[in-house]
């Protein structure tokens, strides 16, 4: 198994999506047979060969140097979460066969789990980078009571967004969501395209779901650390809630995501309320 399909179609959709104008190059008019930049344009911003670029576009990264990589990222634009998935896919393709590993079966530690126990006015909760839900304080799982509702263990937000029809009224922006749980995704699967269970999760969704479907064939990546959601919880009604996704350095793989709302807002009255809620659901 290797990431060339991944490398190839990456590289040619964020080409596709650059017009000469936006690369500060000369468009002499004419008909284009592509969207966005040709190949021999992005070559020559980037400062290689076109023959050279032509075979990073084929999916071949193996051996291609950082340097090259920052070029090619800036010919093309790049954001930090794009720039940090290109290096990503050349580093899965440099690794040797003993490098690649399978499922990994991350688990919370007990101290992590007395950490968030302790966080008792924020909802929080640690995942993996399948979007599986390992962890959560008890504010945390008055949150996301419509994605544990699933007799399934571990719960996975993915599986929650684009198979469950709860996840409509939870997620009053529901495309936003939708996006940003596909992202997440595409960016583990550069991180690791040989997690067999992260392999299977997106095929499942794949073959379950357009919606999730179409959203992957996009390859758009990003990085979620800091932002707000919306929440339409069916016991509290509207939430807006100010996060931060904290990677567990000690955790290779795990992040721990913290919610807060702001004092004398509406939203910290609903949590309050969530709160005794979830003390009678216990």
């Amino acid at each position: 198994m290797d990431n060339r399909d991944a490398v190839r179609e990456f590289l040619a959709s964020r080409r596709a999506r650059i017009t000469p104008e936006q690369a500060g190059l000369p468009d002499y008019g004419g008909r284009r047979r592509v969207p966005g930049l040709r190949r021999a344009e992005v070559a020559l911003l980037a400062g290689v060969s076109p023959d050279y670029y032509v075979r990073l576009e084929r999916g071949n990264l193996s051996g291609v140097s950082d340097s090259v990589l920052e070029a090619v990222a800036r010919a093309l634009q790049l954001d930090d979460a794009e720039r940090s998935h290109l290096h990503d896919l050349a580093r899965t393709a440099n690794d040797s066969p003993r490098a690649r590993r399978r499922t990994v079966r991350h688990q919370v530690r007990p101290a992590i789990q007395q950490l968030i126990d302790a966080m008792t006015d924020a909802p929080t909760f640690v995942r993996n980078g399948r979007l599986d839900v390992l962890a959560a304080n008890p504010l945390g799982f008055a949150l996301y009571s419509p994605a544990f509702a699933t007799p399934q263990r571990p719960p996975n937000l993915a599986r929650f967004c684009f198979l469950d029809p709860a996840a409509g009224d939870f997620y009053p922006n529901w495309d936003d969501a939708a996006n940003t749980t596909v992202a997440l995704l595409r960016t583990e699967a550069g991180r690791d395209p040989y997690d067999k269970a992260l392999t299977d999760l997106v095929g499942e969704l794949v073959t379950r779901s357009e919606d999730f479907r179409t959203r992957w064939a996009a390859h758009n990546v990003r990085l979620h650390q800091t932002g707000v959601k919306h929440f339409h919880h069916p016991v509290v009604g509207r939430l807006s809630l100010s996060f931060e996704a904290m990677p567990l350095p000690a955790d290779p793989g795990l992040t721990m995501t913290a919610y807060h709302a702001e004092p004398g807002s509406p939203t910290h009255d609903s949590l309050r309320l969530l709160a005794s809620w979830a003390k009678t659901t216990v």
